[in-house]
């Protein structure tokens, strides 16, 4: 038995000699083909993690996407998946399977396998595709948003292939680099062959790193400011200078109509006057108050700010009932149905200021200047804040702050804890926080037992709220003091659930039932719902109102529940509904 055992090892090395010279036999003949094939050869137990990781991507997230974000986001995990793959072959083939009797395989097991796998993985994979091409259309119509077609959904399949080689490509084009650093150390230094190899990693990996992030993302980074700082030259079409003093930009303004960018000029024009609130109110409305205040207005953040407060001033906002603080997203967007709904509610009598801060649209902002929007929101409360203060009690407005999406993580910029909030202002609407924000982290984190991450209680509803939809935002049915802090956020909406912790933990709101607009067979699967929900940022607003990141007129409510107007009735939130669904229709996009 023995000597069977050592012929055979003695003809499995002979066999891998023969290979090894007909290989470098081969390569030296035709070094460039040799080199083609080398870079096509695949690893199997690297295609059959590739395999299981796209399967995986095919898995429902947060909102329907068709073939292309589907291609994109099977190929970057198909890539993950390989190169795990090929790391867990080299372990098992090192640590487990050396010496073992049996191993290698004989010639025809190989072969067959190398065979088998590949079309299996195929097979997985079209089967995987036609069955979440029906999960996409169950999704969709939660959602009252058109579905994808199986036939359609097939062509992900050859995009994910050439995403997951350009991937792949890169890798052993780094590792290449990566063998020529340490074959010219052992050559030149006669370094150790281990050390030269550790050192050459540490090189490409430094270096690569010091590319992306010292170049190419500073280099993209400016590239994209001037790019969307061009833009902020330009005006959307129907915005036009308002004249009546009571905005800014107009003639009396210290804010110049030039100087606001492209949401400041929006903002300050897409008011209602004093005419329409009256026609849809029924009763004598004021003249709104809009200040802002844009990033060409004035050089730096504290004369910017301290315009602001001269504006405030000129306007007579200090004058009005209600004072609306609005922290902006990264170029200075407000929501207009939000501003819009906050004018009819108070019939006029309201001042809203917000002001610029970046040229940079809000998930540019978030991912590199995320510090600047809390800075922001910060500078622009205080300072406002501390102009209030300086009137008599019994004259001040009530101060409320409004953000939405990276508004919010501006807002809570200006606050340490909730306690703070409480002793600044008479209340707080944040709508579509980010999951990266502090404080809503904390009090997501500090929920009452029993409740659920996608719709936490805290403290029993006393003072901070979470609402899904406007039927929400009453629950629980308990005593809300003021002032109220009230968070409107959707199951669907993947800018409030979107983490880098998705890469390597299961979220609780991925353990717990599903809430109303998200399939139960959404799964959490290391780096690969990461990917998923990162595709499904860059469609957040682009689903049905109630969805994702577009939350309507559901603003309307939370602004009821937080101001708390005297008088107001449920029949008052219809009517000014229906008066802010027909201006979206009249007025275009919100974005």
């Amino acid at each position: 038995m023995a000597a069977a055992q050592v012929d055979r090892l003695a003809a499995i090395e002979a066999r891998q000699g023969q290979i090894i010279a007909a290989v470098t036999d081969f390569g030296e003949r035709h070094p460039s083909t040799a080199r083609v094939l080398g870079w096509l050869s695949l690893d199997t137990t690297g295609i059959a993690f590739a395999a299981l990781f796209f399967c995986w991507s095919l898995s429902p997230s947060l909102l329907p996407r068709d073939w292309l974000f589907q291609g994109i986001i099977g190929g970057i995990n198909a890539a993950i998946g390989y190169g795990l793959g090929c790391v867990v072959g080299w372990a098992v083939t090192r640590l487990v399977l050396r010496g073992r009797s049996w191993w290698p395989l004989p010639l025809p097991v190989e072969r067959a396998i190398m065979v088998a796998v590949p079309v299996a993985g195929v097979l997985a994979a079209l089967v995987a595709l036609v069955l979440a091409a029906g999960q996409q259309r169950q999704l969709a119509a939660l959602m009252n948003a058109e579905g994808t077609t199986t036939s359609g959904y097939l062509r992900t399949c050859l995009l994910s292939l050439a995403v997951a080689a350009l991937l792949i490509s890169l890798w052993r084009g780094l590792r290449d680099i990566g063998r020529w650093i340490a074959g010219q150390l052992i050559r030149r230094t006669r370094m150790p062959v281990g050390l030269a190899r550790t050192l050459a990693v540490m090189l490409v990996v430094l270096a690569t790193f010091m590319l992306i992030d010292g170049v190419l993302l500073r280099v993209a980074y400016a590239i994209t400011n001037s790019a969307f700082s061009l833009q902020d030259d330009t005006t959307r079409p129907g915005a036009v200078q308002p004249l009546d003093p009571s905005k800014s930009g107009s003639p009396e303004s210290f804010a110049p109509w030039e100087t606001l960018g492209f949401e400041g000029r929006n903002f300050v024009s897409r008011g209602l006057d004093a005419d329409e609130l009256t026609a849809i109110n029924g009763g004598p409305a004021q003249e709104p108050i809009r200040v802002y205040v844009g990033l060409d207005t004035a050089e730096t953040p504290e004369e910017r700010v301290d315009l602001v407060v001269d504006e405030l001033e000129r306007t007579g906002a200090f004058d009005r009932s209600v004072l609306v603080l609005i922290p902006t997203t990264g170029t200075g967007w407000v929501n207009p149905t939000a501003a819009q709904a906050m004018e009819l509610v108070h019939n006029g009598d309201v001042a809203m200021v917000a002001w610029q801060y970046s040229f940079l649209p809000s998930w540019i902002s978030f991912l590199a200047d995320k510090e600047k929007a809390a800075a922001a929101g910060e500078m622009l409360i205080d300072r406002v804040h501390q102009r209030w203060l300086e009137l008599p009690e019994d004259q001040r407005p009530e101060l409320f702050v409004y953000g939405e999406s990276l508004g919010t993580q501006s807002g809570e910029g200006a606050f340490d804890s909730l306690a703070e909030i409480r002793e600044t202002v008479d209340g707080v609407l944040w709508v579509g926080p980010p999951n990266s924000n502090r404080l809503w982290g904390q009090l997501v984190e500090r929920r009452d037992p029993g409740s659920t991450e996608v719709e936490p209680v805290y403290a029993d509803g006393l003072v901070v709220r979470f609402a899904d939809s406007r039927q929400e935002i009453g629950v629980p049915d308990t005593p809300w003091l003021s002032p109220r802090v009230l968070y409107i956020q959707h199951a669907s909406d993947p800018v409030v659930w979107w983490s880098p912790e998705l890469l390597f933990t299961r979220p609780d709101w991925l353990s717990e039932p599903p809430g109303p607009d998200r399939l139960p067979q959404m799964r959490w699967f290391p780096f690969v719902t990461f990917w998923q929900v990162s595709a499904d940022l860059t469609n957040a607003a682009g689903v049905p109102d109630g969805h994702g990141h577009n939350y309507g007129t559901t603003v309307l409510d939370g602004w009821v529940a937080v101001t708390q107007p005297e008088g107001w009735t449920d029949t008052d939130t219809e009517r000014v509904r229906i008066a802010l669904e027909a201006l979206r229709k009249t007025q275009g996009p919100e974005k």
